[in-house]
């Protein structure tokens, strides 16, 4: 008799602990910003930043980007979450945010500072050049390195006198030789493979839209050997003339001299996956 009381007392008490929980929801986290001023929430952040804790600083900052959007302190608020979005390996919406920065202050003072970080966090090299196959090769590009390349280009061409212009250059021909480096890559493959087209294809992309890459003469060498099994003769000597006048100590002309005339430029069978 007791134990059936007992069970049923306990029953009654889960029933009420069950419709409580209906009634108010689930227990939610506190909010550490309510009744804090957005300078307040701001100088929070910056706290966690210098400790690197990058979740605590998105969580204060997207609540101030939220609840204040017309605060004196909002442009701040918005770089500094997509400083911290960076920061954290959220790079899409770090982009975004810088963006909608961009758009929404266009005469602000730090829109230098904006599309720098913009070609910042783009700024990636990882993978770019790994041994091909030809189930592969399609797979790999550059898209994100020439989205990068162009953020950067744009800040340097806005803000030429920006203190962060030498820098976002300096990233430019860095990205720059990288893509080109990454085409001829490919380039070769394809000249092993004698796939010509496609071959002369990257050495075009990479002399028209680069020029001041330091890959222009490999890019010039593989236009000549890929145009002379075309049996384009014209346009073959044509970027035979453009390489002698621009690089006439190069090393590609050395080799001419100690190889064969239909064969002096078959340097793409090295180091190249099967």
């Amino acid at each position: 008799m007791n134990t059936n009381i007992s069970a049923l007392i306990t029953s009654f008490l889960l029933s009420i602990l069950a419709s409580s929980c209906f009634i108010f929801g689930e227990p939610t986290d506190i909010d550490e910003t309510l009744g804090r001023t957005d300078r307040q929430i701001v100088m929070d952040a910056e706290v966690f930043a210098a400790n690197k804790d990058w979740q605590k600083t998105i969580d204060f900052l997207e609540k101030a980007e939220k609840r204040f959007p017309n605060s004196r302190l909002a442009p701040q608020i918005k770089l500094n979450l997509a400083y911290a979005y960076k920061n954290f390996y959220r790079d899409e919406e770090a982009i975004t945010m810088l963006n909608k920065f961009i758009l929404s202050y266009p005469n602000h003072p730090a829109q230098d500072y904006a599309y720098y970080l913009k070609g910042v966090v783009m700024f990636k090299d990882k993978g770019i050049i790994k041994e091909l196959t030809m189930q592969d090769i399609s797979d790999r590009d550059v898209s994100q390195l020439e989205r990068s390349f162009q953020a950067l280009k744009q800040m340097v061409k806005l803000f030429p006198d920006s203190e962060y212009a030498e820098d976002a250059a300096n990233r430019m021909t860095y990205l720059m030789n990288k893509i080109c480096e990454r085409e001829l890559h490919v380039a070769r493959y394809y000249m092993s493979r004698d796939v010509y087209v496609a071959a002369l294809n990257r050495a075009k992309y990479v002399l028209e839209n680069y020029p001041q890459s330091v890959h222009q003469e490999e890019a010039l060498v593989i236009s000549v050997s890929a145009y002379n099994k075309l049996g384009i003769y014209d346009l073959e000597n044509d970027a035979k003339r453009v390489l002698d006048l621009n690089f006439p100590e190069s090393s590609f002309s050395k080799q001419k001299k100690n190889k064969k005339p239909d064969n002096w430029w078959k340097f793409w069978n090295i180091n190249i996956a099967d």
